[in-house]
């Protein structure tokens, strides 16, 4: 009678797991994603950056009440401040790389003395949240267009697709200088100001109605290629209605051209809000405004070149990190795709 053979341990195949080794089983598409992500230093950095410029914009009134200024005080003309002279005769500000102190953290504006820092943090608040309102209203219209097109297809898809083209003709840039005071005529009297609160709504339908194309498009190219495949027929087969097929079936699969789509239309959507507002057709005085602060710092630029270093700086650093955060969440979606 054989004595039975012993199993090798190394040869065992219910053996644990390996010190280290990473057990995927069981794990959903979300959480293989964000395990990806979170590998990806480049895309952490860059949120952290990008949810600290949303902080601060939310902050901005705590932030400026801290420093002790506020964005509409001329403080090189109030008498209030004579005691604390910050211009010299010239209305350029007095002191190193403009006028930067223990009370103007950033320095002043040439001419009046406002502060900058002030100005900065409430215009980045301004810019950011117009911005993400803007963007995420896009993304809907978008989505909804291209789901339609794309599911329905025929007829539906083709008329669509004519009124995509049609507002794609339009060359937007210019259309948004002349759209902006037509808009803004039709409801305002020209002899009178037009409130802050019509402006930002007048500018909000000028970019929706110019900026929903690239969205739908995109949505619409995804849905074409999804709904002949094996799940979405067994959903038709089984009597699904076409409202459920979508939501259930064809939504969950276009969700990551949505997400990267969103992070590189966000910051494209403060550029623009900011060339209007150089434009002067956005935001104007004494609204706080991105923009608004490169305007004035292209009549200072000979003078005051340190005016535009720390607006410039922080839109550089908020663009650059929102691509880069955009690049990283495309790669964690698609590790095929990786850089």
């Amino acid at each position: 009678m054989t004595s039975p053979v012993a199993l090798d341990p190394e040869l065992e195949t219910d053996a644990e797991p390996v010190k280290g080794e990473q057990k995927l089983e069981g794990r959903s598409p979300g959480q293989l994603m964000w395990q990806r992500f979170k590998r990806d230093r480049t895309g952490v950095i860059c949120a952290v950056v990008v949810i600290l410029y949303f902080v601060v914009s939310l902050a901005a009134p705590l932030l400026v009440k801290l420093s002790g200024t506020d964005p509409y005080t001329l403080y090189g003309q109030d008498p209030t401040y004579a005691d604390k002279p910050i211009l010299d005769q010239f209305g350029l500000p007095l002191g190193y790389f403009g006028g930067v102190s223990g009370d103007h953290w950033f320095g002043v504006e040439p001419q009046y003395g406002r502060d900058l820092f002030a100005m900065l943090v409430y215009g980045m608040r301004t810019s950011l949240f117009m911005a993400l309102g803007v963007t995420v209203l896009l993304m809907v219209t978008g989505v909804v267009i291209g789901l339609i097109g794309g599911y329905f297809g025929g007829r539906t898809d083709y008329w669509i697709g004519r009124v995509t083209d049609f507002f794609l003709s339009f060359p937007q840039q210019l259309f948004f200088i002349a759209f902006m005071p037509v808009v803004t005529a039709f409801f305002v009297d020209p002899r009178e100001e037009t409130p802050t609160y019509f402006r930002a709504l007048a500018m909000l339908i000028v970019l929706w109605l110019l900026g929903w194309m690239s969205m739908a498009r995109l949505v619409r190219s995804t849905v074409l290629s999804l709904r002949e495949r094996e799940f979405v027929e067994a959903a038709k087969v089984s009597g699904a209605s076409p409202a459920r097929i979508v939501r259930k079936e064809i939504l969950p699969n276009v969700v990551t051209p949505i997400l990267v789509q969103f992070t590189y239309s966000l910051p494209s959507t403060i550029l623009t809000i900011a060339f209007l507002s150089f434009a002067g057709v956005g935001f104007v005085e004494p609204t706080p405004d991105w923009g608004r602060l490169f305007a004035a710092a292209a009549n200072y630029t000979e003078q005051d070149p340190a005016f535009l270093f720390f607006p410039g700086l922080a839109l550089v650093i908020f663009v650059l990190a929102f691509n880069l955060l955009g690049d990283s969440v495309r790669d964690a979606f698609d590790p095929k795709s990786g850089r």
